[in-house]
């Protein structure tokens, strides 16, 4: 079996484990330990605080400080809901493509590197390949935040980092931060043909999702400097909201979930810092007579932006690797981030297209990890080198 026909199949066995990011990841792991200790490569396990999940990292070559980190996430996004011409957890070859949750984003990198594993293994290596699974990427984006603090500690430390979601193997250096928020609005309940008397949380917060619209509108007119993205500002989004019980009581409670996506250099907590302010003017006037009466503003998740960083370790290889004479922006966010703030030169560069991914009958092209296949092997005599 050529190291193609052993990426589709590695890929199947991938994508057959259901990995929703609410359940458990550790079936995928012990799969890949078993498939690591068969090919002799020594690895490090790290398990979340629930001990429910676990990401992995693996080293092929010298054991030595240098080398790439291969980065990818086991996790996938839910599947209920969608209409799915098969079983989403069987891969399903049609053609050119391979269908399955997790096929692009993103169990088709994971497959190709760890189908690589035989060849990268019998180069003469003089740096290491390092490959790192790990977990909760569709949700925090936390999961190798363990695993990127033992760098340089009791694991190698690399000398770049390439994060493999999927670009269409283009090399991505930058992309936004992203911050998830939720706000939630303490009222005064009371019959409303008296509402005079009580507060409102669902009014409160629709005035609080205003003033978000009032900051969104400043970035949209401040725009992107570096026209690079699509949208081309920082971006701030309102996708949940939820209050009141009845139409003829004024709402005890109301509470709303929203996001901060940034360009790359724009600060994370700029949009809450607003609406704090915002809020803080509110409990001076509404609440005043209500000292029951508040807001809280939670930040759930922070994953930091992508910054590029023109000429760096990462982006000189990827460029060679993949064949490419120019980097692009891409518009998600990923764990690439977390690396670059711990100092590792990163990029993201990865096999299938984005477009795909999240969708029912979500696809890969097997051109893509074909494709995916040769930048590796272009990996492997770079660092035989």
């Amino acid at each position: 079996m050529d190291a193609l026909e052993r990426a589709i199949d590695m890929t199947s066995r991938l994508v057959a484990f259901d990995t929703e990011s609410s359940r458990s990841n550790l079936p995928l792991i012990d799969f890949v330990e078993s498939y690591l200790r068969a090919q002799g490569v020594p690895f490090a396990r790290a398990p979340n605080a629930a001990g429910d999940k676990a990401a992995i990292f693996a080293t092929i070559g010298p054991n030595e400080p240098g080398g790439v980190v291969l980065s990818g996430h086991t996790d996938v996004v839910p599947v209920e809901g969608q209409d799915w011409s098969s079983d989403p957890f069987v891969l399903r070859r049609d053609g050119g493509r391979l269908y399955g949750r997790g096929a692009v984003d993103m169990k088709g990198f994971g497959a190709v590197a760890l189908a690589m594993i035989p060849e990268f293994r019998k180069a003469s290596l003089r740096r290491p390949i390092h490959l790192l699974l790990s977990y909760d990427e569709e949700t925090t984006c936390l999961g190798p935040l363990d695993m990127i603090a033992r760098l340089g500690v009791d694991l190698p430390r690399p000398n770049a980092v390439i994060v493999g979601e999927p670009t269409s193997m283009q090399v991505a250096d930058a992309h936004k931060s992203v911050t998830c928020l939720v706000t939630r609005v303490r009222g005064f309940e009371i019959h409303s043909a008296n509402l005079h008397r009580g507060v409102s949380a669902v009014h409160v917060a629709c005035r609080l999702v205003t003033e978000l619209e009032r900051v969104a509108a400043e970035l949209r007119a401040i725009g992107d400097p570096s026209g690079r993205f699509d949208p081309p500002c920082s971006t701030v989004h309102v996708g949940v909201i939820r209050g009141g019980t009845a139409r003829n009581i004024v709402a005890r409670d109301c509470m709303f979930e929203w996001e901060f996506r940034g360009l790359p250099g724009a600060d994370p907590m700029f949009a809450r810092d607003r609406l704090a302010a915002c809020a803080d003017e509110m409990g001076k006037t509404v609440f005043a007579e209500f000292p029951q009466c508040g807001i809280d503003i939670d930040t759930l998740v922070k994953v930091p932006g992508l910054a590029p960083q023109p000429g760096s370790a990462a982006e000189t290889l990827a460029l060679r690797l993949a064949r490419r004479n120019s980097t692009i922006a891409v518009p998600y966010a990923t764990e690439a981030g977390h690396f670059q703030q711990a100092g590792v030169p990163t990029v993201v560069c990865g096999p299938g297209r984005i477009d795909q991914a999240h969708q029912p009958d979500e696809y890969i092209e097997i051109s893509e990890l074909a494709a995916c296949v040769d930048f590796m092997r272009a990996l492997a005599r770079e660092l035989e080198a």
